[in-house]
């Protein structure tokens, strides 16, 4: 089913993060982690569907999407970063493949952290105390989404891994079998993994040589 929906505002995150807020439909349910197809309500963008995860909570009365924008595409990202209040979006049914079942090591890379930023302020929203891990690679310092309400939500429990700035204030590396052997203590416990497609392919073939049950191994891209 498909809903059309009035923007209500749209803020910067980062030089190429945008937050925007749309009505929220009647009746319309969602599950932290989960996502949605995508589409400008305009005569040539309204077939180019796009998978965006929620960013905003279930009782919120607004719908939230925290989108990386892609200016050298020429494509949705691109003219999503045009709009203003007022203009519409199309979304549809809710689906996703990652669901939280408990604490354990969440890897994200990039936009990628987006079903987590849900999964987290839920938790945080019930009151429970964040148990989980998360490892957010980003290319530079200046990608990283919202480092300050991860910082609050997850103290010490937050590595942000850098992968293309040697002067970074964090740790200038890559989430490969050597990081994950220095950095996971119990192999055996839930895995979330949300990035770019080889990323999570990687990741995932990483963990399970690494004694990970596939089960527990969530993979997803954004």
């Amino acid at each position: 089913m498909e809903h059309i929906v009035k923007i209500q505002s749209v803020g910067d995150i980062t030089h190429n993060v945008k937050r925007f807020r749309t009505e929220k439909p009647d009746n319309y349910t969602f599950t932290p982690g989960q996502a949605t197809e995508v589409s400008i309500n305009s005569e040539k963008w309204k077939d180019e569907k796009r998978p965006f995860s929620f960013t905003s909570l279930g009782q919120d009365p607004f719908l939230e999407f925290t989108i990386k924008i892609y200016p050298d595409h020429d494509g949705v990202t691109e003219q999503m970063a045009k709009l203003k209040p007022g203009d519409e979006l199309i979304i549809r049914d809710t689906w996703g493949a990652i669901e939280y079942k408990g604490p354990g090591y969440i890897i994200a890379g990039g936009a990628g952290i987006t079903p987590y930023l849900a999964i987290l302020r839920d938790l945080k929203m019930d009151g429970q105390d964040i148990k989980s891990t998360l490892f957010f690679s980003n290319k530079t310092d200046k990608d990283i989404i919202l480092k300050d309400e991860l910082d609050a939500m997850l103290g010490d429990r937050v590595t942000y891994v850098i992968t293309d700035q040697e002067d970074t204030n964090h740790v200038n590396s890559y989430i490969d079998k050597d990081f994950l052997l220095d950095h996971v203590e119990d192999f055996d416990a839930q895995f979330y993994v949300c990035g770019p497609p080889e990323m999570t392919e990687q990741i995932g073939k990483t963990l399970r040589e690494l004694g990970a049950s596939t089960q527990a191994v969530q993979l997803d891209d954004q």
